[in-house]
């Protein structure tokens, strides 16, 4: 366990850090709730060491008290891998050769001790689940960045194009496999991006848009990426020993049961819902998908229209400013509505009664996934398939939103709709386009990385404005960082810093890439360079999401997993609705882009069907020709798993097996802290050489003197007007 020490030297061995907030409980119940806390991670065999927080709060700092706690949790979670089929073999029984043949990553730390603190108490661990329970005070628990190692990494990758697989096993090894998965399918989907960039930009220059060569081929190149990543993430699995990790499931505290039945195979008894019963809850998700086309559809609809009519019917003053109206209006209404649907859609998720973390996340996943085709999509469907085929029917009835301008409007004919010889805009579906792989993608960044930072030092600088004030009046709490000593106030610093930052979710970054494919699947035949911004966009999210882990968020806790999940659905979805929608874009489109010229009689229903038929066969025909051909390759993933399994049969015909081939290393004696030993350990402690680390930890020798000192800095932070209960 050296080397841990030796990369952690800059954080103090700590191993997590838990903010406990006590701004709203009063100080009796924040002081007995605190004191429940650090007996909790005392148990389970955690050092506490409690320090002040900023906003009345305390950072509570822990670690594992021992590597003998440490190998024994480490070799039942990998007894518990063997056993599920993600090892092939049995880990060595003893813990420290295991360790030996296969060494300990940082992941694979932080993953265990997160599990210590958070995992359920029946199986020996803490049970601490943030804001949730009796833990509502605990705002969150997180590991430490290592700066040394972040600055170190953002400086590599500004200087190179493509990731090797030795950098994403680097990210597995200190963020967790589900970060880097994400790495991963963001870096193959980077790679990828290099031929539909180069053959889209040709189709352009020679072919023009709604090309149906490069209609064919962007459908084909959908496909093959599909189903490689599908072969990358197996390979990986199998790289990173996670391949099947997902059986492992982790079973969620609000899943209720209603009966308990007995596994034939194992003995074991089950908790039950009937698969009957949540199938019956899940069919709500059909009112639900269309209250939410509903809600947001007459959102986006509405809003189309009155652009419509304000760009292409209204010709009185203040016409340019007048258009950003419907922009408006959208940044307004769809994040409301949406956020109004995601409660209902979270509602609905719970209701649903998932047995497990990661059933539900799939389940949410899929609503959100709803929610998001909408918003992203709509208003370019609505232009390519009602306005362009329908326009001269649909704009003489555009009338009931002259209310819009009419206060703007020097006389009536400012404001009529044209009821014959309208001509629609043929240029407006390619400058959607246009704007959702161009400028989207810049706002995109913006939000992701500029507006957190502003947000950051906004607060800031609200809570020293709010600081001053209160100092003003004599009632402002004392300084977090006062009492701090010196060899700790730059390390306490930083982490109180850290403990203000938001939490990173990797679905989001995951979501962002699944739609910007969507675009790329569904529309690039209307602008063949689509392909170009997003190969440029990609390179720089790569490298700011690099950054945004480092710089703008809390350091991710390390989850394991062998896939990017639901998303993979979603983006197999979207290929098969891009061979359709793509295939009737070239039909109607084909008119040297143009269109039918608004004349919906120039569309003929019977040859649109047609095309959309045999386009979608095609698609069929077409994925199960490269899964095939896919099936027949083999890959460093296929050959390492087919060597481990011949190496396990060969060593299973080489040894003999006895009862106790499961029996786990013999547990720790828990070892009583008396006076006696607590000096002695204090004597041993003044003969080794001291450091900043042992200094840290011998602070407080035990938990109850954390919960003392834990108690006293409650009574001492807590503001006048925390003392009631809120």
């Amino acid at each position: 366990m050296a080397s841990h020490n030796n990369t952690l030297h800059d954080n103090f061995d700590v191993d997590y850090v838990i903010t406990y907030r006590f701004a709203d409980t009063t100080k009796a119940e924040a002081s007995r709730n605190f004191q429940d806390l650090v007996q909790a991670l005392a148990r389970v065999g955690l050092a506490i060491e409690v320090r002040n927080g900023e906003n009345c709060s305390l950072l509570i700092f822990v670690k594992v008290t021992s590597d003998d706690r440490l190998n024994n949790a480490v070799y039942r979670s990998r007894v518990k891998d063997w056993l599920y089929g993600i090892r092939p073999a049995q880990p060595d029984r003893e813990t420290q050769n295991s360790l030996t043949n296969q060494p300990l990553t940082e992941a694979e730390r932080y993953r265990i001790v997160h599990h210590l603190i958070t995992g359920p108490k029946e199986e020996g661990n803490a049970g601490i689940i943030p804001i949730h329970g009796q833990w509502k005070n605990v705002e969150s628990i997180f590991p430490l960045h290592d700066h040394t190692f972040n600055k170190e990494w953002i400086k590599k990758w500004a200087t190179v194009t493509f990731l090797k697989v030795e950098d994403l096993d680097e990210i597995r090894n200190r963020f967790g496999e589900k970060v880097a998965y994400y790495f991963a399918f963001t870096q193959s989907y980077f790679a990828f991006l290099i031929f539909p960039a180069a053959f889209g930009f040709s189709s352009w220059v020679l072919l023009g848009h709604f090309s149906s060569i490069y209609a064919i081929v962007n459908c084909l190149w959908s496909v093959v990426f599909i189903e490689y990543w599908k072969r990358q993430e197996v390979d990986l699995g199998v790289r990173w020993g996670v391949k099947g990790v997902s059986a492992i499931q982790e079973k969620r505290r609000e899943f209720q049961h209603e009966k308990e039945i007995k596994d034939p195979i194992t003995g074991e008894t089950l908790q039950v819902f009937p698969a009957t019963k949540r199938l019956y809850r899940q069919l709500l998700q059909l009112p639900f998908a269309v209250l939410a086309s509903l809600a947001l559809g007459v959102i986006i609809a509405t809003c189309f229209g009155i652009e419509i009519f304000l760009s292409e019917v209204y010709s009185g003053p203040f016409k340019s400013i007048l258009v950003f109206l419907p922009t408006l209006m959208l940044t307004a209404l769809v994040p409301t509505i949406t956020t109004i649907l995601t409660e209902i859609a979270t509602r609905l998720n719970d209701y649903e009664n998932w047995e497990t973390t990661d059933a539900y996340d799939s389940a949410m996943t899929q609503k959100i996934f709803i929610l998001n085709f909408i918003t992203s999509y709509l208003p370019v469907f609505l232009t390519a398939f009602v306005y362009v085929p329908f326009g001269s029917l649909i704009v003489p009835y555009l009338d009931i939103f002259q209310l819009t301008a009419r206060p703007f409007a020097g006389n009536e004919k400012q404001l009529a709709t044209p009821k014959s010889g309208f001509t629609i805009n043929p240029a407006r579906l390619r400058k959607q386009v246009i704007y959702f792989a161009v400028t989207a993608q810049i706002v995109n960044f913006a939000m992701e990385t500029i507006v957190p930072y502003l947000k950051r030092q906004g607060f800031h600088k609200y809570q020293e404005l709010k600081t001053e004030r209160a100092a003003k009046k004599g009632g402002a709490a004392p300084n977090a960082a006062a009492n701090d000593l010196p060899e700790e106030a730059q390390f306490l610093a930083r982490v109180r810093s850290e403990a203000e930052l938001d939490v990173y979710d990797v679905s989001t970054d995951l979501r962002e890439m699944v739609v910007q494919f969507g675009y790329l699947t569904l529309f690039s035949v209307v602008w063949p360079v689509t392909a170009v911004s997003f190969l440029i966009n990609n390179w720089v999210e790569l490298r700011s999401d690099a950054v945004k882990i480092c710089v703008e968020m809390q350091r991710p806790t390390p989850h394991r997993a062998d896939s990017i999940g639901p998303w993979l659905d979603s983006l197999g979805f979207l290929t098969w609705i891009g061979s359709i929608s793509t295939a009737a874009l070239v039909y109607l489109f084909s008119n040297d882009g143009l269109g039918p010229d608004g004349t919906p009689a120039d569309i003929k229903g019977w040859a649109l069907l047609l095309t959309i038929f045999f386009s979608e066969h095609i698609y069929l025909v077409v994925c199960l020709a490269v899964r095939l051909a896919l099936s027949k390759m083999d890959s460093p993933g296929m050959q390492k798993a087919h060597a481990e399994r011949f190496m396990v049969r060969k060593r299973y015909f080489e040894e003999s097996f006895g009862e106790d081939a499961m029996e786990l290393p013999p547990p720790m004696d828990r070892e009583k802290i008396t006076r006696s030993s607590l000096e002695e350990e204090a004597r041993q402690g003044s003969v080794r050489s001291s450091t900043p680390q042992d200094h840290f930890w011998l602070r407080q020798r035990s938990w109850e003197e954390s919960a003392k000192i834990g108690a006293g800095l409650i009574e001492k932070m807590a503001p006048a007007e925390t003392k009631k209960h809120q």
